[in-house]
C-alpha cells in the first residue's frame, strides 16, 4: 500500500524521435547522449528531485532497452525509493487485450492505476526530450495559488517560430481563453512547453471522457486541453523564463549541445544549486597530448586526445589521434577519429570510427553555396574508411560501413 502523495510526476519518454534520424534508430529520443556527460532525460529526472518530487512514472514505449538500462532502480536521481521513486512504465496486456500506447493523453489513460495507488492531489505531466532547469514545485504554487484545473508552462517564441507550437492566449492574470495546437496564423507567441500541472481529479475525467470519445487522437494538445476550455475550467499559463530548447530535430540537438561551451548563453551545467544528476561512466580522467590544441570545448572523462579541438563537446571516452582537427561538432562516447581525420560541423554518434584522413562535413563559410549546408550525422558503430568523404547533411546509418 503507497501513502498517499501529494505529487505525482509522469514524464512521456515513450517518442520515436523520427526526426532525428540515425541517432534513433536503435534507441529511444530521451536516451540520446547529450553535453558530453548527459542524455535528454537527465533533465525532467534531475528537474523533478530538485523540485521535491520524488515520485516518478517513466513511459516508455520506442526501443526502450538502452533507456531502461540507464534509468536502473533511480539511483543516479535520488529515485530510488522504498515508497515513490522512478517506475518505468510500458505498455503492457491488459483485460481484453494489449496496446500500444495511442498518444500522450491514452498514454496517462492506461496507467490510472500507477497514478490511483499514490492517491496524488496534483499530476505533473513532463516530456522527456526538453533541455532546461526548472523548478516544478514553484509551478505546483502557482496552480494551488489560482485555485487552477490545469496549470500549462510556456515561454515567449520568436514570432516566427510560433506555428511550430501550441500557441496559448491569456488575459493580464495569466488565465488562459484560448489554445491553437500549432497555428498557421499564431495570435499570440506565448507557446506551451508540454509541461503541465492537473488536478488530478479533473484530469482523470478527461482522460476517462477522452478515451470514450470516438475519432480522438488521444493528445494532450489536441483533445485535452481544448476540451477543459471549452468546458470553462480554471486554465493558467505559468510564465517561464530562461534556456529551453526542444531537441527533436538534427540542428536543434546540435545546437543545444553547443550551447553549453557558449558563454552567451543561459544554461550553467555547473551550478551546484540545481544539479544536473546523470549516470556517470566511471572513466579516468581525460587526457590531451602535449601536440594537442584543445579551444573553447568540453571534454568528458576519459578522453584521450591528440589533435585539434576547436569549439566542440566531446563525450566520454573518445579518442582524437595526432594530427586530426574537430571544429564545431558533438562527438558522443566511444567515438575514434583517427589521425589526419577531419570532422566540420558534424555529430558522430557512439562507438563510431572515422579512419584515418577521413573528412565529415564542411565549415559553412568556406562554401560557395551555403544554403545548401546541412549538418551530416554519423550513426552509432558506423565506419567512415580511410580518406573518404562524407558532404554536409549526408546521414550514415548505424553500423555501415561508408
Amino acid at each position: 500500500m503507497a501513502h498517499k502523495t501529494e505529487v505525482v510526476a509522469m514524464l512521456l519518454a515513450g517518442g520515436q524521435g523520427s526526426r532525428l534520424g540515425v541517432l534513433t534508430k536503435n534507441i529511444a529520443k530521451p536516451a540520446v547522449p547529450y553535453g558530453g556527460n548527459y542524455r535528454i532525460i537527465d533533465f525532467p529526472l534531475s528537474n523533478c528531485v530538485n523540485s521535491g518530487i520524488y515520485t516518478v512514472g517513466v513511459l516508455t514505449q520506442y526501443q526502450p532497452l538502452e533507456l531502461n538500462d540507464y534509468l536502473g532502480n533511480g539511483q543516479p536521481w535520488d529515485l530510488d525509493r522504498q515508497n515513490g521513486g522512478i517506475h518505468v512504465l510500458s505498455p503492457y496486456e491488459a483485460i481484453g487485450g494489449a496496446e500500444w500506447y495511442k498518444g500522450t493523453a491514452n498514454a496517462i489513460y492506461q496507467n490510472i492505476n500507477f497514478i490511483e495507488k499514490y492517491d496524488p492531489e496534483y499530476v505533473v505531466i513532463l516530456s522527456g526530450d526538453h533541455i532546461y532547469k526548472m523548478n516544478y514545485a514553484k509551478m505546483v504554487d502557482f496552480h494551488k495559488k489560482n485555485n487552477a484545473d490545469c496549470t500549462i508552462a510556456v515561454l515567449e517564441v520568436p514570432w516566427e517560430e510560433a506555428s511550430r507550437f501550441g500557441i496559448l492566449a491569456t488575459n493580464d492574470n495569466d488565465e488562459i481563453y484560448e489554445f491553437a495546437e500549432k497555428p498557421k496564423e499564431p495570435k499570440s507567441n506565448k507557446a506551451s512547453m508540454g509541461v503541465y500541472v492537473f488536478s488530478w481529479d479533473k484530469l482523470k475525467k478527461y482522460l476517462i471522457q477522452d478515451e470514450n470519445t470516438e475519432g480522438s487522437a488521444n493528445d494532450f494538445g489536441k483533445n485535452i486541453i481544448p476540451q477543459m476550455l471549452e468546458s470553462g475550467e480554471r486554465m493558467f499559463a505559468f510564465p517561464f523564463k530562461g534556456y529551453w530548447k526542444d531537441v527533436g530535430t538534427i540542428d536543434s540537438l546540435w545546437e543545444a549541445n553547443l550551447d553549453i561551451i557558449n558563454p552567451n548563453v543561459d544554461l550553467d551545467l555547473s551550478d551546484k544549486s540545481w544539479r544536473i544528476y546523470s549516470r556517470t561512466t566511471m572513466s579516468p580522467p581525460h587526457y590531451i597530448g602535449k601536440n594537442a590544441v584543445v579551444e573553447n570545448s568540453s571534454i568528458s572523462e576519459g578522453c584521450e586526445i591528440e589533435g585539434n579541438v576547436d569549439y566542440s563537446v566531446i563525450s566520454s571516452n573518445v579518442v582524437i589521434e595526432d594530427g586530426a582537427d574537430v571544429k564545431y561538432s558533438v562527438i558522443m562516447p566511444g567515438a575514434v577519429i583517427k589521425k589526419g581525420a577531419k570532422v566540420y560541423y558534424s555529430i558522430i554518434a557512439e562507438d563510431a570510427v572515422i579512419e584515418e584522413d577521413a573528412k565529415i562535413g564542411e565549415i559553412p563559410e568556406l562554401l560557395e553555396n551555403p544554403e545548401n549546408w546541412g549538418i551530416p550525422v554519423i550513426g552509432a558503430n558506423a565506419v567512415i574508411t580511410k580518406g573518404k568523404y562524407i558532404e554536409p547533411g549526408v546521414m550514415v546509418k548505424s553500423g555501415e560501413e561508408v
